[in-house]
């Protein structure tokens, strides 16, 4: 199978790293070549690890690299069997790319998004085929993270679906199936309860680290709600937490203050340094 990626970001390298694993030729596309090499590199640099690990062999990772292309030109996607994006969370956007995809690529070729907070249906709106676009939400990191929620928009095929599913599938994933609605399963659940967990710092007085000693210790949790915002990043999560608000007016969706606050201040978590934590 031949995919497509839109957006070598974290999320987009982290897809594409998959799929070249995966065994699959891939197309890369960024709006600059810089962007992209900066995606090439960390793909690179990832596999180079799993090389030190001996999850894979040179000739693995060198093989793997090699079905990566890179291009700027959203055309050479057109015969793509499967085309995955991961852009910029901003609606319009992703609108206007699968506008350009649907009038490019073959009309039996699947069109992914890998929004993880926007709706699938509204993306797909912008298509004149709307029974080919699906959902893909890969979790972060996505090399590691093994679950796949495969989303059904208003207009997808089983056919479209059972595509995506496969294809995570065989690439080593748990897909997971589940119906367009804000949120998807893991986000609608765990963004509201992790706002709750931060509340919980002002309203009991509690320290990260024993709300976190807490919450691994007495509920089994394999990584404390502070540790995890950190990883996430708090803008991240203040995003995906004000995108939820806005589409179900649950006052538990909302950001709290506190995490407005530390994204005021660029403490964004782990990628700034700075969070809950040091690092």
């Amino acid at each position: 199978m031949k995919v497509g990626v839109v957006g070598l970001g974290t999320m987009g390298a982290g897809i594409a790293q998959i799929s070249v694993t995966a065994g699959h030729e891939t197309i890369g596309r960024e709006v600059t070549m810089e962007l992209a090499q900066r995606g090439r590199a960390t793909i690179e640099r990832y596999l180079g690890r799993a090389v030190e690990k001996e999850r894979l062999t040179g000739d693995e990772r060198d093989a793997a690299l090699a079905r990566l292309t890179l291009t700027t030109d959203v055309s050479d996607l057109a015969d793509c069997d499967l085309v995955i994006e991961a852009i910029v969370e901003e609606l319009a956007a992703k609108r206007e790319l699968f506008a350009e995809l649907d009038r490019i690529t073959r009309p039996d070729a699947v069109l992914a998004t890998n929004t993880s907070a926007l709706s699938v249906s509204e993306i797909a709106e912008a298509v004149e085929r709307p029974e080919r676009v699906v959902g893909m939400h890969f979790f972060n990191p996505a090399p590691v993270l093994p679950l796949v929620e495969i989303v059904r928009a208003r207009g997808s095929s089983d056919a479209a679906l059972d595509t995506a599913y496969d294809w995570a599938e065989d690439a080593g994933k748990r897909p997971v199936r589940c119906n367009d609605t804000p949120g998807f399963i893991v986000n609608r659940i765990l963004i509201p309860l992790l706002n709750d967990c931060v509340r919980v710092l002002d309203e009991a007085d509690v320290t990260p680290e024993d709300l976190d000693t807490a919450m691994t210790n007495g509920a089994g949790w394999p990584l404390g709600p502070c540790a995890l915002v950190d990883l996430v990043g708090i803008d991240v999560h203040v995003h995906a937490s004000e995108a939820l608000h806005a589409q179900l007016g649950e006052a538990r969706m909302a950001p709290p203050e506190r995490l407005v606050e530390m994204q005021r201040a660029g403490n964004l978590g782990r990628k700034s340094g700075r969070g809950f934590y040091s690092y």
